[in-house]
């Protein structure tokens, strides 16, 4: 763990840290871009409730007043669901914003990079970026993939987000070593649907299971982390909606309107929320809480193995 000026960790994560518990990290992304108010801080809240119900602390992520915030209070994190003015940031990001004492919100990426600033080995999200469609032209690539390629923390999501060029977007992490591994599942989920066509390369069946592959991958020195594909619930799964017809719709307005760069991820979510009539959020809440739970029983099995 690194420990230096820019850190300031909660009280609760600190404790956490002292008596050696189980910590997962969380993004402000999805609070900030991701969700509309008051859905997003309720669903922040309802997050760390459920990572806290299972036996881990979670430490969401923000930067406010020159600080990496490691691990956020109630008022912190309504500030950040409310606020208009907040970065989106990435790696590339951290010092513009930290020397300006901007509010950032972090991604997949800059989540990432403060997870293991930290000492947090696991992190949950709700999908990974990935390889935009179309990117033999745009050269469009989430950051995330390079992170993912060299910071060693696990990412517990519902895949990519079904946006994306999924089958590209798991060409590059195999070109790069990342293990992709579905959590009681052979295929790779595709974030509004359980499956994507895609295959993993292991199915883990346990949280047991997974923290043993993820333990015995660092203890190898294997660098980078991984991505631990957990399938939004049956009950939410959007197979049936024409969930692919919507997202052709919206990537046809982007295109038209020319949209790039990091404004395409939040306007395709806002608009494939809006052409499904509110399904999709519905349906990003219940996998974000899903996954906080196998990311709090992946985080406590770790500590056991350890002990």
């Amino acid at each position: 763990m690194v420990t230096n000026e820019y850190l300031q960790f909660s009280e609760e994560v600190k404790q956490a840290q002292k008596d050696g518990k189980p910590i997962v990290a969380l993004e402000s992304t999805i609070i900030s871009h991701g969700m509309p108010y008051p859905q997003n801080v309720e669903t922040a809240k309802r997050v760390e409730a459920i990572i806290r119900e299972n036996g881990a602390v979670p430490a969401t992520m923000a930067i406010m007043d020159g600080k990496i915030k490691v691990g956020l209070n109630d008022e912190e994190l309504e500030f950040l669901a409310k606020e208009q003015n907040v970065v989106k940031v990435s790696r590339r990001d951290f010092p513009s914003v930290l020397s300006l004492k901007q509010t950032g919100a972090t991604t997949v990426a800059a989540t990432m990079i403060c997870a293991k600033l930290a000492g947090i080995d696991v992190f949950v999200t709700g999908g990974i970026g990935g390889v935009h469609r179309g990117a033999e032209l745009t050269m469009d690539i989430s950051a995330d993939l390079q992170e993912l390629a060299k910071t060693e923390v696990a990412v517990v999501c519902a895949g990519a987000k079904s946006i994306l060029d999924i089958g590209l977007t798991l060409e590059y992490l195999e070109t790069y070593g990342v293990p992709v591994i579905g959590y009681n599942t052979d295929e790779f989920p595709a974030f509004y649907t359980r499956k994507s066509g895609f295959g993993v390369d292991v199915n883990g069946q346990t949280p047991g299971a997974i923290a043993e592959m993820l333990q015995t991958k660092w203890e190898l020195g294997l660098s980078g982390g991984a991505v631990i594909g957990n399938p939004v619930p049956q009950e939410f799964d959007m197979e049936e909606m024409g969930i692919k017809e919507i997202i052709e719709s919206a990537l046809e307005e982007a295109k038209v309107q020319g949209i790039s760069g990091k404004e395409t991820t939040p306007f395709l979510l806002n608009r494939v929320k809006e052409l499904s009539e509110g399904k999709t959020l519905e349906t990003n809440i219940a996998l974000v809480e899903n996954n906080a739970l196998v990311g709090a029983q992946i985080a406590v099995s770790l500590i056991k193995l350890r002990k």
